[in-house]
């Protein structure tokens, strides 16, 4: 660790884009063989369905993507393109695409509402959206509330009126020589201006197939690459903006050290392709390597075909939430062999010890955790090679000079409990989010002395092992999905029976933690069967925000804890939900 530590340095080119400067890369690698013959993308889901991809392929048709979205959508240099898909081989499409084309990628959950969906577009003010036809009726219903979006992309085998059919697309596009302007007329045409603008132009029209001839934007390494959208604690998400290089060249640790991968591996990370961490280590972090990216197209979570995978494919590296691997521990796993499997990581929220254990019992393998945010690349880490200390989250990463921190700047000394910070003065590390869009004093809020401040409290021990307590933030982690009390609670007050809430963790012996709700009734409602309310104020707030959300504890009590100044102290609620832990 220490030789590696010291050693890691990583020259950042004033003009970088991964998809030509490493994709492309191991293209030519490839034709020339100097690669291993496993492909660069593979998937498959429950139907028996497979898909392979050599880096080629995946060059070929990414580039077609390109031109769709530059010809077909007419988008520039720098516009918006929201991606809203399942587990599907178009969303790897997507993410190449926008590279190629220096648009902006923001990704985001199929387990958006409507209300979610309108929330991202206005902020973001997106030219661009594509997603499946399970949400393009949310997106509809807003389409115009939003006036910076222009094109709809739809990943599906049926039409949709003013939506581009990306399957089709990729096969085939009408030509036409003013088609910038024809094609955004399509895209929003009403079906009947949709008629008309066809037969107007119908004998000047051409068919040919969607080329893959395509010539990369020079993107400048400093560039905004993509926005996440956080979780959102004192108020709605915030828009984290990571750079061409932030990602592309910082994530280069996570493959390098933590994940441990050369071009000979086959990685799969389960991770939701909404979430920064799909970024991570479904996309850069892989391919960096030279690696194969594995992934499974499971519509839910099922133990059982999770172990079942493992053991029929070539899986060398697991990446997962620290409750997948609790769910699967859970399971008799003696009639399954992971014959390949070599590597497994966890990130996403605090794994305990026991689970650790168990899996290494099951598999003789051990779990080596790694903690970072969407704001950063890997910030600490267990790396091959270094003894783990279980409840550890290891020690810093090559990237950065993590340090625990008091509330002045200072750094303070071992066992002693701060605030988690990276040190970016006088030289800011190259695998940070550069700012919060449109939040300069969110952004500004983060820098405290020399360093950012992460927002997590934890220690140091003496032997310079990290090890996490609390988020300072209140965010709650369940199941691997951040989730800000904001959003829960606002969701809860719509309720008629709910007169104010407040949302905590609480803790959960299978998802680790849980959303629970403390809710002061409406008077008119006290009476009513507390069972049956529960349930509503549940469904509720199911249909209000995103389902992963809701309150899966609730309990009515005659007022909540606050503050002199009318703030409420969730931290007292929260120490109340953990005092018998």
């Amino acid at each position: 660790y220490e030789s590696m530590k010291q050693d890691f340095k990583l020259g950042i080119p004033e003009y970088f884009n991964f998809a030509e400067d490493v994709l492309d890369q191991w293209t030519d690698k490839e034709k020339a063989g100097k690669k291993p013959s496993n492909p660069a993308f593979w998937w498959i889901n429950r139907n028996g369905e497979e898909m392979r991809w050599s880096f080629e392929e995946l060059g070929s048709l990414s580039r077609k993507f390109a031109n769709i979205l530059s010809e077909v959508c007419s988008l520039q240099r720098g516009d918006r393109v929201i991606l809203i898909l399942p587990r599907v081989p178009e969303w790897w499409l997507a993410n190449v695409a926008c590279l190629r084309t220096g648009t902006v990628l923001i990704p985001g959950t199929t387990q958006l509402t409507q209300k979610d969906i309108l929330y991202r577009l206005q902020s973001s003010k997106a030219n661009c959206i594509i997603t499946n036809d399970v949400l393009a009726p949310a997106v509809d219903a807003v389409a115009s509330k939003c006036e910076n979006l222009h094109s709809k992309l739809i990943v599906s085998e049926n039409s949709r009126e003013g939506w581009g059919n990306l399957k089709e697309l990729m096969k085939v596009f009408l030509c036409h020589p003013g088609w910038s302007t024809v094609a955004r007329s399509w895209l929003t045409a009403t079906s009947t201006s949709l008629v008309q603008v066809i037969l107007s132009l119908l004998s000047s029209w051409d068919y040919r197939h969607a080329s893959d001839s395509h010539t990369c934007v020079k993107t400048k390494h400093n560039e905004i690459m993509a926005i996440f959208f956080t979780s959102g604690t004192s108020g709605y998400p915030k828009m984290t903006a990571h750079t061409h290089s932030s990602f592309g060249l910082g994530l280069s640790v996570n493959g390098r050290f933590w994940l441990d991968l050369t071009p000979s591996d086959v990685m799969w990370n389960t991770s939701d392709t909404g979430w920064a961490k799909s970024a991570w280590s479904s996309v850069f972090s892989p391919w960096i390597q030279g690696a194969c990216v594995f992934t499974h197209h499971l519509p839910r979570f099922e133990p059982t075909s999770i172990l079942q995978t493992l053991s029929k494919y070539p899986i060398t590296v697991f990446c997962s939430a620290p409750t997948v691997y609790r769910m699967l521990v859970q399971n008799d796993m003696t009639s399954y062999k992971f014959k390949s499997l070599k590597h497994c990581v966890s990130a996403g929220e605090p794994i305990t010890p026991d689970v650790t254990e168990k899996w290494r019992n099951k598999t003789g393998l051990d779990i080596y955790e790694g903690y970072g945010q969407t704001e950063t690349v890997l910030i600490c880490g267990n790396f091959k090679g270094m003894k783990i200390k279980p409840g550890s989250m290891g020690k810093p990463s090559p990237a950065f000079n993590v340090k625990i921190v008091d509330v002045n700047g200072n750094v303070l000394p071992p066992g002693q409990e701060g605030d988690i910070g990276i040190q970016v003065l006088p030289n800011r590390p190259f695998g940070l989010f550069t700012h919060y869009v449109d939040n300069p004093s969110k952004t500004a809020s983060t820098l405290r002395g020399n360093f950012y401040i992460t927002g997590d409290r934890g220690y140091m021990d003496k032997d310079g092992y990290f090890w996490f307590v609390a988020r300072a933030d209140d965010v709650i982690l369940s199941s691997g999905y951040r989730i800000g009390p904001f959003e829960v609670e606002n969701a809860l007050n719509e309720h008629p029976s709910v007169a104010e809430s407040a949302v905590v963790s609480s803790p959960d012996p299978i998802r680790g933690e849980v959303v629970k709700a403390f809710v002061v009734l409406n008077p008119d409602y006290k009476s009513h069967d507390q069972e049956q309310l529960i349930k509503e104020i549940q469904e509720h707030v199911k249909k209000t925000t995103a389902p992963y959300k809701y309150p899966r504890k609730v309990e009515f009590i005659q007022e909540l804890p606050k503050t002199i100044s009318g703030k409420t102290k969730r931290n007292e609620l929260r120490k109340k939900e953990w005092k018998t832990i």
